[in-house]
């Protein structure tokens, strides 16, 4: 992607997620890259368009950074690889709050409502970010430090907690990073502990 695209999409990025869609205007992001307006609308039509574009790119760098993640890191067990999972989901959340604040606004919400294709994007980003989820379990019910469990599920629930927890830190209602532990302690009892 070149440069300049890049630029706009990252300076969207940060305007949407600090003041909502309605509120940015492709003006200011022209300004605010020292692009002339010209060139923003002929990369995106709409600002819905540059909206949809801003959500995948935010999906493709998530998933690019927890693909480079697993490359670099080896695991003892897949219960190890989960805990590795949480940590560098709040260490994403940390660097790149912008992400995640977009994430976490109500528009794109709304948004789906009435647009499949931006109702696609999201679940294909909730998608990927539950499956890396899911791949702990799945490695670890293999290696047996996982007790046998629904997998897509137990990802689903698991990862709704740290979400959840990402959430309160975007708004500064609680800092992430002195839940981890917690967090840690109560996904391992989760997959741990034999249901009853």
């Amino acid at each position: 992607m070149g440069s300049k695209k890049q630029a706009l999409l990252e300076a969207a990025t940060v305007l949407f997620a600090t003041k909502g869609f309605r509120d940015t205007s492709m003006a200011e992001l022209a300004k605010l890259t020292g692009t002339a307006g010209g060139t923003v609308f002929y990369h995106y039509k709409t600002k819905e368009d540059l909206y949809l574009a801003v959500l995948e790119n935010v999906k493709e760098l998530l998933v690019e950074e927890f693909d480079t993640y697993f490359r670099e890191k080896a695991f003892p067990s897949g219960l190890d690889m989960m805990e590795g999972v949480i940590g560098f989901y709040l260490y994403q959340a940390g660097i790149h709050e912008f992400r995640f604040r977009l994430l976490h606004r109500h528009h794109p919400y709304d948004l789906a409502q009435v647009n499949p294709v931006c109702r696609q994007m999201l679940e294909e980003i909730y998608n990927c970010l539950t499956d890396i989820f899911e791949r702990a379990i799945v490695i670890g019910k293999q290696d047996g430090s996982i007790v046998d469990s629904a997998n897509r599920k137990t990802a689903l629930i698991i990862f709704s907690m740290v979400d959840g927890v990402v959430r309160l830190n975007t708004y500064n209602l609680y800092h992430a990073a002195t839940l981890i532990n917690e967090l840690i302690a109560a996904t391992r009892r989760m997959l741990t502990s034999h249901p009853v």
